[in-house]
């Protein structure tokens, strides 16, 4: 198998910090792709034609993506158990598609301002993503997931809630999101210190 993705996205973060706790690195290898809505770059169109990563290209080149979809089919694949099974699945993955709406506004936000011009920037846009990003930020600091070593094993939700979390603070950390979200705040630190995290840093 093989991993397209890059140094900065929080989606395809997403699938690397699963390959880190899962003990799974040496069984996909790991291409770094570039490029912006402007401008494919390097971005594997030949396997996904929305020019999105991460992508994921089995042994059979088939071609799987998104970023959900990659780790729904390495739990399945490879039996993580990062999903819980039965009722619980369904909150489980509601809550990952808020996590992932938060990702998808900071990248909205992001694009907006290194890649529009100047003149052409409108704030009330940018400002509504943010108002989008808190109110979900609000539903994770009223519950948040559970504590990590209280937990136990790492699942998909606290993977995606670390590496979205992580990404604001790599793109917007000015606009101070742990500001009256303590257990948040607390909880990403902890997230922060494990060793998936570490060496999946975004570079600039």
């Amino acid at each position: 198998m093989k991993l397209y993705t890059s140094p900065t996205t929080p989606f395809g973060r997403k699938i690397a910090v699963l390959l880190h706790e899962s003990d799974l690195l040496g069984l996909v290898g790991v291409e770094m792709v570039a490029g912006t809505p402007l401008d494919t770059g390097s971005l594997p169109v030949v396997h996904n034609p929305l020019g999105k990563i991460p992508v994921l290209v089995l042994a059979d080149g088939t071609a799987i993506y998104d970023s959900r979809v990659i780790s729904r089919f390495l739990d399945d694949h490879f039996s993580l158990r990062v999903y819980p099974t039965g009722a619980a699945l369904w909150p489980a993955l509601a809550r990952e598609a808020a996590i992932d709406g938060i990702i998808e506004a900071a990248v909205s936000m992001a694009y907006e301002v290194r890649l529009r011009p100047e003149n052409l920037r409108f704030a009330p846009w940018v400002d509504g993503q943010w108002v989008k990003i808190t109110r979900a930020l609000d539903m994770f600091e009223a519950a948040p997931p559970p504590n990590t070593s209280a937990a136990g094993d790492i699942n998909m939700e606290h993977i995606a809630l670390a590496c979205a979390l992580a990404y604001l603070d790599f793109r917007h950390d000015a606009r101070g999101w742990r500001d009256g979200r303590p257990r948040l705040s607390a909880w990403q630190a902890e997230m922060a210190g494990r060793e998936s995290m570490q060496q999946t840093q975004p570079q600039a």
